[in-house]
């Protein structure tokens, strides 16, 4: 009786630490919001805390998490030998002497680069994100992204799940830290779109804390062509010397994917699972005042649309073709679920060109529909509880299961029933019609002639006019946001 009591006492001491930790932990977490007029791309709402794990993982608490999603970061060690693979991006640096410094910062007075907006709702909090909507498609990591999601911490977020730890990766962060906006009105979270870049400024924000130390004006310019650059104006502290206790201090680039997997502690439940695939990180002490960083895209394999360029590309290496998907892709990008689910690494092995255009056309010359293979062609399909009754008819590009075939056959037959039913309908009243005419003295005729218009009581309809009106609850004013214009 005693040792349960001791057990009872222990266990709810530790929920009440973890109840304390993960308060603790949410104080540092982004609420994410969306421009008027634009839907989230969904993801979770729930809190997610951040444990360091002994391998150098900075992965997402599955206590908290309750088997939703998962993060895994890179090691920290291995942040030179990613960069120096050169695969995805080459950079320069310039400091205050280069003259390419000047011309690479964008001038947010000057009216020839475009409307600037003033982003009322960043600029006036702390830990917000806003997601805006591109205006040209944005080539990173091979991927064109129409949205990204500002962050008032001093980086935009580029990921398609949103979630409270946009820190993690996937970001382009030409200085994150702890910034707050709200601090002082002078500062602002601008941008500006006008086709060919989008600019996004922190001008003259400030760390809590350490308000007396001085502002930071900094930019991140992304251009069309794919290239990304990071502007310094004012840097009163080096990174060292800004600390990262209450928030991460990063300066570069991040993206990773996300893959689903039948979760540990439930057969029946799907986990989630980002996995960061390649980091970028500036060398801290390049990062001063009047100092600037372009990052210029290198190719990558997802820009191949056919098999003879993936595999015979001098620009790129470690390609390999998914005839299933038409995709070229090293099986390392965003595409990653689909890579996995439809075989892609497998069906790529010793295969060539000219292996894929002979299976085309065999199956592109015969209307016959055949039977193929379910595990080279598509997952397994749901509903089918044993693999060898799962088949794939195939004909010509389309590809459909034999359960869809007959689903068709049914609503096929249906329509036909309703159409012969309607005809039917209309030959009964056509036949009533020319009875009665040529039959007035009969008794049905007489019933009806009887009880005509002039015999039924008219009804009396009130006319209504729908309309709405919109209620304010009192002592409740209206939220406006005002976006001031360039001063």
């Amino acid at each position: 009786m005693c040792f349960g009591l001791v057990m009872l006492f222990l266990c709810v001491s530790q929920t009440e630490l973890a109840k304390v930790w993960v308060q603790h932990e949410t104080d540092n977490w982004y609420g994410v919001m969306s421009q008027p007029h634009e839907e989230s791309t969904g993801g979770d709402s729930h809190p997610y805390g951040v444990q360091r794990s002994s391998s150098g993982h900075a992965r997402i608490s599955r206590a908290v998490l309750g088997g939703g999603l998962t993060i895994n970061t890179l090691p920290d060690n291995m942040t030179r030998v990613v960069e120096d693979y050169g695969k995805y991006y080459t950079w320069r640096s310039f400091g205050p002497e280069d003259q390419r410094t000047e011309e690479l910062w964008v001038d947010m007075n000057d009216v020839r680069h475009g409307q600037v907006r003033v982003h009322g709702i960043l600029s006036n909090s702390y830990n917000q994100a806003v997601k805006v909507a591109l205006s040209f498609d944005f080539p990173f990591y091979g991927h064109y992204l129409r949205q990204i999601t500002i962050a008032t911490g001093g980086f935009i977020f580029t990921g398609e799940i949103t979630h409270r730890m946009l820190t993690a990766t996937q970001y382009i962060a030409p200085l994150m830290a702890n910034f707050d906006p709200s601090y002082a009105k002078e500062s602002t979270v601008q941008y500006l779109d006008n086709g060919e870049v989008f600019v996004v400024q922190w001008e003259q924000v400030r760390l809590p804390g350490k308000e007396s130390e001085g502002v930071f004006t900094f930019q991140a310019a992304l251009y069309k062509t794919g290239t990304i650059t990071f502007s310094y104006r004012d840097i009163p502290l080096s990174l060292d010397g800004i600390g990262s206790a209450e928030h991460p201090v990063k300066a570069g680039l991040s993206d990773a994917f996300m893959v689903t997997q039948p979760s540990p502690q439930s057969p029946d439940a799907q986990q989630r699972t980002i996995h960061e695939y390649h980091r970028v990180e500036i060398d801290s002490t390049k990062i001063t005042s009047f100092s600037a960083v372009e990052f210029t895209p290198l190719p990558t394999c997802l820009q191949h649309d056919s098999c003879e360029l993936c595999l015979s590309s001098n620009q790129t290496s470690n390609c390999s073709w998914c005839n299933v998907l038409q995709r070229c892709s090293d099986g390392m990008d965003r595409h990653r679920q689909e890579w996995l689910d439809y075989a892609c690494s497998e069906e790529s092995k010793n295969a060539t060109c000219e292996d894929y255009s002979s299976g085309d056309s065999s199956t592109g010359s015969s209307t016959t529909p055949e039977m193929e293979d379910v595990s080279s062609l598509t997952p397994l399909q749901k509903g089918c509880d044993d693999e060898t009754k799962c088949h794939i008819f195939k004909t010509g590009n389309d590809v459909r299961t034999d359960s869809s075939t007959k689903s068709e056959g049914w609503a096929n037959s249906g329509v036909i029933a309703g159409i012969a039913a309607a005809l039917v309908l209309l030959l009964a009243l056509i036949l009533v019609a020319l009875y009665i005419n040529y039959h007035p003295t009969a008794a049905s005729p007489l019933y009806l002639i009887q009880r005509r218009n002039d015999y039924w009581p008219s009804l009396k309809f009130q006319k209504q006019h729908p309309g709405y009106t919109e209620v304010e609850g009192e002592g409740r004013e209206r939220d406006i946001i005002v976006e001031a214009g360039p001063c």
